[in-house]
């Protein structure tokens, strides 16, 4: 929730929260997540939607099937022309899990149709297609795969891919596959890289990007956050990528 709604603020939007579960977590892992009553995300929801009406939705931890139903209820009734970005949240970086597994088939079933995009890492996408992959892990077919499941586009992230590279690819309805490309970074401060990218695509939609904009423009600004955080040392464990990296090095006293 701090990484996107730094990175809203980056971007030049407004964010807006609704808090689904409560995970309590440093830069080493996370120490326990508390599921929030069900009526008290509907209030959030509620509160929100009678007052400011979203121009997109970013959708990141959920934590159980009861919370992703009552998300997805209210957003079918009250979404339904508004682009949401679904990162499918499902392992921190520390390893721990952020979504229960019974969760698994609520969100394929009730969210991932109401999407216009989906951004899983390589180990979500096997997740969601019951570790079934195409073509020996080819990544147009497994994104192809994941289309299937309803959502307009899907962004298959290939971080986890060992290599020089960490490519993704942009993939849609329509057959089209698009390469978003760069060089890895070497840093150990990537904490929030998956929220952050997922923020920053729904924050350029709802600045009037198209999809391909917004999916070469977010991965951008997240090369230039994780190179922005390489130097620093915040933490004991996996620090935060620097979410304005673009001010404070010019706010930096020269004296």
């Amino acid at each position: 929730m701090q990484a996107d709604l730094k990175t809203f603020a980056a971007l030049g939007c407004y964010g807006m929260s609704v808090l689904t579960a409560l995970p309590i977590q440093n830069t080493c892992g996370v120490k326990h997540c508390y599921a929030l009553p069900l009526q008290s995300i509907q209030d959030q929801l509620e509160t929100i939607f009678e007052d400011i009406t979203p121009h997109s939705i970013k959708i990141g931890m959920l934590f159980s099937s009861e919370i992703i139903e009552c998300v997805a209820d209210f957003l079918e009734k009250h979404a339904k022309h508004i682009p949401i970005v679904l990162d499918p949240v499902m392992v921190a970086k520390s390893g721990d899990n952020l979504l229960l597994p019974d969760a698994i088939d609520a969100l394929k079933e009730k969210l991932i149709p109401l999407s216009r995009l989906i951004t899983p890492n390589l180990p979500e996408a096997k997740v969601l297609l019951q570790n079934i992959v195409p073509e020996q892990g080819n990544f147009e077919d497994i994104a192809d795969a994941l289309l299937t499941l309803g959502s307009e586009y899907v962004l298959l992230k290939g971080g986890h891919v060992e290599g020089l590279e960490s490519n993704d690819l942009l993939a849609d309805q329509h057959h089209r596959h698009i390469w978003l490309k760069s060089t890895r970074i070497q840093s150990k401060n990537t904490h929030g890289t998956g929220c952050t990218l997922s923020a920053a695509i729904a924050a350029l939609l709802a600045r009037g990007y198209s999809m391909e904009q917004a999916t070469q423009q977010a991965k951008q600004y997240l090369l230039a956050a994780i190179e922005g955080a390489k130097h620093h040392s915040i933490g004991k464990g996996q620090g935060s990528v620097h979410h304005f990296h673009a001010w404070w090095d010019s706010l930096a006293r020269t004296s």
